[in-house]
């Protein structure tokens, strides 16, 4: 799921540098790519996999 968050992150960071589009500093195309970085980084440490799944796995 945060890898989708991500993804959607940097699309409109995309779209707001290819469009040329003036922001204010908190809305810039540069933010948003880091706080895609940084939810990328949150999967990668396996921070939003399968929490609600923990307790539904098979034991041997």
């Amino acid at each position: 799921m945060l890898g989708i968050a991500a993804a959607v992150l940097f699309f409109i960071a995309f779209l707001i540098n290819a469009a040329n589009i003036v922001t204010n500093d908190m809305l810039s195309s540069t933010n948003f790519m880091l706080i895609g970085l940084a939810l990328l980084a949150l999967q990668v440490a396996g921070v939003g996999h399968g929490w609600a799944a923990r307790g539904r796995g098979r034991r041997r």
